[in-house]
């Protein structure tokens, strides 16, 4: 992370009023991202913020930051090539569980996989919102929607295990109701070196009310931490039985399942550059182009 030079303020960084529906997660995970970058005392100049298609992908329309409103499910290579040619840059990417988990699926093992340094925040609310109530990647079995009105019969993907799986290196997951911890593991991820994803459930109070209040203790639900003293956080191994606990026993666990570090793409790429530079010292961009062209023939 680069040195800060002047903090931004809350209204630098707030652009339109957002546009999202009386209640909705999504406002709690603005205002966290908010605070985490001012804390942190990023450059405003240096923030860039990417998104898909969905509610949750609305968010650069409400920051005012260098931002792009991408194709659905597109957000992540689109983030990858801005993180590798501009590493001086902080990337975030957001997004829901259809842009996320359905569409942009495959995207999200690749980055995943090469462990692009950004951080991800997927604000998953279990509906697609923004088509009007659609069975999402992440829908109970049994919940009716406008695709199943007889109730959904497939199995829903298990983000947690599916990241452990793909080769992430810093995995959280929290709930836009408790936002002290939310801001906590932004911050975690903004600091971890690597693809980094929170994970954070955020009721659509429009079409799947109550979604989440399994995991409010106000509303007679539990929000149990992960106990990190007790395991260890470079276990693939742990972390994916922490993922099939969420999955079998809901609400689950919340805090940070996976944190290790291996070199991030960036870093592998940029030495290769190097490594390729020193053997054409002596050689001008002209001289090279002309020795590209002369090999095609």
């Amino acid at each position: 992370m680069s040195a800060p030079t002047e903090k931004p303020t809350k209204k630098q960084l707030k652009a339109d009023h957002p546009t999202w529906c009386p209640g909705c997660g999504d406002f709690a995970v603005l205002a966290s991202f908010f605070n985490v970058v001012q804390k942190l005392g990023i450059p405003h100049e240096k923030i860039v913020c990417v998104a898909g298609i969905g509610c949750s992908s609305r968010f650069p329309y409400f920051v005012n930051t260098h931002g792009i409103h991408f194709i659905h499910g597109r957000a992540l290579p689109l983030a990858t090539g801005i993180s590798l040619s501009r590493p001086d840059l902080h990337v975030f990417v957001f997004g829901g569980d259809g842009d996320g988990y359905s569409i942009g699926g495959n995207h999200l093992n690749h980055a995943a996989r090469k462990n692009v340094n950004l951080s991800y925040v997927v604000m998953d609310n279990q509906v697609y919102g923004l088509t009007k109530n659609q069975t999402s990647p992440t829908t109970p079995i049994g919940r009716r929607s406008k695709t199943d009105p007889r109730g959904s019969i497939d199995l829903p993907i298990n983000p947690m295990s599916q990241l452990v799986a793909s080769g992430a290196t810093f995995i959280a997951r929290t709930h836009a109701v408790q936002v002290k911890h939310m801001n906590e593991m932004f911050e975690r991820a903004i600091l971890h070196p690597g693809f980094a994803v929170v994970e954070t459930l955020s009721e659509c109070t429009m079409f799947y009310p109550g979604a989440f209040d399994d995991g409010i203790p106000r509303k007679g639900g539990t929000f149990d931490l992960v106990d990190e003293s007790a395991r260890d956080m470079t276990s693939t191994s742990e972390a994916m039985a922490l993922a099939e606990e969420t999955e079998h026993a809901p609400p689950g666990k919340f805090g940070v399942y996976l944190e290790s570090h291996r070199p991030t793409k960036n870093e592998l790429e940029n030495q290769w550059l190097i490594d390729a530079q020193a053997k054409t010292a002596d050689l001008v961009q002209k001289d090279l182009l002309r020795q590209r062209f002369a090999a095609m023939r």
